[in-house]
């Protein structure tokens, strides 16, 4: 009997109620535009200070949900120097900051580009620049293999832990990263808000790096939303909705993975992540909003 998702036989044939989630889709799709068409209209200055807001919560609210807490000026600074913005002084940045930076602008400024191996490589090598995580050396910029046993999500005391999740065995990697890549270029009547909720949990399940699964999962999720709007400007962050929302995100993700190919659970869950994003947009841009709309 199959205990995880990967295990049955028709993984990776996800499966979904469409009639269960058509509204909610819709609905996220037309906030979607109606932010999008907002934005556009403030004038190139306060939407790039919007960008700059955005992306800064973006990088930060990703690490977080790992357990790791970034500079906030240094983030931010990254991310103005890559975009070419003039916000005076810019603060010394260290090189985990930088590859977390360098990932996600890669995600999102150049989302038309195909999703390959070599890439994701890279965006791993950024992450962990010394090739370690904390004092513990990983492999970096190359699939994980099992030579410390399977891969498993793990919580609890030493001696004492509670597994969540194990992950396919590395064998198995390769091909299942291939489909996964075939799958995110192809091109697919799928709604593409639907195709970034799918990728996000089909990446992560897959588990195919040692570390930082977690965050290139949400990293080619930004990527697919990118593609739904066709822009390169974010307005929105997702991962910090899903930062507030760990504990309920971490328990759907489990769940998931424990049941049979029936996702709609975790679309509906997707959907209203990203529908809760746009309110929190709305907060975090009222203020470069209310100044673009006085001036």
């Amino acid at each position: 009997m199959a205990r995880y998702i990967h295990q049955h036989g028709d993984w990776p044939d996800f499966r979904w109620n469409m009639d269960s989630i058509s509204h909610e889709l819709a609905a996220v799709r037309h906030r979607q535009g109606r932010l999008l068409g907002r934005m556009e209209s403030i004038g190139f200055d306060f939407r790039s200070e919007a960008v700059l807001q955005t992306l800064t919560e973006d990088v930060i609210k990703s690490s977080e949900i790992e357990g790791e807490n970034l500079d906030r000026e240094q983030v931010r600074s990254s991310i103005a120097r890559r975009l070419g913005m003039d916000i005076g002084a810019l603060a010394p940045v260290d090189r985990d900051v930088e590859g977390v930076v360098e990932m996600m602008l890669d995600a999102t400024r150049h989302y038309a580009e195909p999703l390959t191996e070599e890439r994701l490589f890279a965006w791993h090598a950024a992450l962990f620049p010394t090739g370690r995580n904390g004092m513990a050396r990983i492999l970096v910029g190359e699939w994980r293999d099992d030579r410390t046993g399977p891969m498993e999500v793990v919580s609890g005391p030493v001696g004492r832990e509670t597994v969540h999740y194990e992950a396919p065995a590395a064998s198995r990697v390769p091909a299942e990263m291939q489909a996964f890549l075939d799958w995110c270029n192809a091109g697919q009547t799928l709604d593409p808000v639907l195709k970034a909720a799918i990728a996000h949990l089909w990446f992560v399940t897959i588990h195919p790096f040692e570390d930082g699964n977690g965050r290139m999962a949400r990293a080619i999720g930004d990527l697919m939303l990118a593609r739904s709007e066709q822009t390169d400007q974010r307005f929105y962050s997702l991962s910090a909705q899903i930062r507030h929302d760990r504990k309920d995100y971490y328990a759907i993700l489990e769940a998931t993975q424990k049941g049979d190919m029936d996702i709609t659970l975790w679309l509906h869950w997707f959907l209203g992540a990203l529908d809760r994003a746009f309110d929190r947009a709305e907060l975090v841009l009222g203020k470069v909003i209310r100044k673009a709309r006085f001036w």
